[in-house]
């Protein structure tokens, strides 16, 4: 069996609506966070929280199967208002609710902003999935994996629709790569193939930098976006 050919992964998505409502007041710009358990997704989203809450209106939905687990974190440490987080419980493979059946991440995210509002961003996190995850352009303008050393730096290579389509991979978790047996360099290398231009970001949120090379692109899609 021959393998050595392109994939061409199917659009589940539709458009997203305008950034300017009927009503000429703009709406939020969302951003998905999606990747596999353990990843560092909730520590990702709870980072930029810190990050941007000074300069930014901000709120957070988060995803879990049939908890709240990953809201009660965020709440934990203090990174938003509670009135900023909401949860939703898929009850499902999280997958499905965030590209198949969007209605419950939808309501969450018209709920928070009619109820504190208006918004700048939220940011909406997914439960952990594989490497197929992807989320419905009806939900979010934007897309960002996140994928860690652990894992296997294997991981790019491997490719699936997260990896290859994200507006922006996140490789988190780089403090471990000498302990795991991961090689960045390789790990690079295998991104840029699979991702053409796409960008990619290598984070330690234990390092120096921390959050804020994606903290730093979240801003480039935010004055876009404004520009709009």
């Amino acid at each position: 069996m021959h393998l050595d050919h392109g994939v061409t992964y199917p659009q589940r998505h539709t458009h997203s609506a305008e950034p300017v409502r009927a009503d000429g007041s703009r709406r939020a710009l969302r951003i998905g966070l999606g990747g596999p358990v353990g990843s560092g997704k909730t520590a990702t989203v709870a980072a930029l929280c810190r990050a941007l809450r000074a300069e930014l209106s901000m709120a957070v939905v988060t995803n879990d199967i049939y908890t709240r687990e990953d809201a009660e974190f965020l709440l934990r440490e203090a990174v938003l208002p509670p009135e900023r987080i909401s949860a939703v419980e898929t009850g499902a493979c999280p997958h499905t609710a965030i590209r198949d059946d969007i209605s419950a991440n939808l309501e969450a995210v018209e709920e928070l902003e009619e109820t504190v509002g208006p918004l700048d961003l939220i940011l909406v996190e997914s439960g952990g999935d594989n490497l197929t995850a992807t989320f419905s352009r009806g939900l979010v303008d934007a897309q960002i994996f996140v994928i860690d050393v652990a894992g296997g730096d294997d991981i790019p290579r491997k490719g699936g629709p997260g990896v290859t389509t994200a507006d922006l991979l996140v490789v988190n978790k780089t403090d471990l790569a000498p302990y795991v047996g991961s090689d960045l360099d390789r790990m690079a290398r295998d991104a840029a193939a699979q991702r053409g231009e796409l960008p990619v970001a290598f984070q330690s949120l234990r390092g120096e930098q921390g959050v804020a090379p994606v903290a730093a692109w979240v801003r480039e899609r935010i004055a876009a976006w404004a520009a709009r």
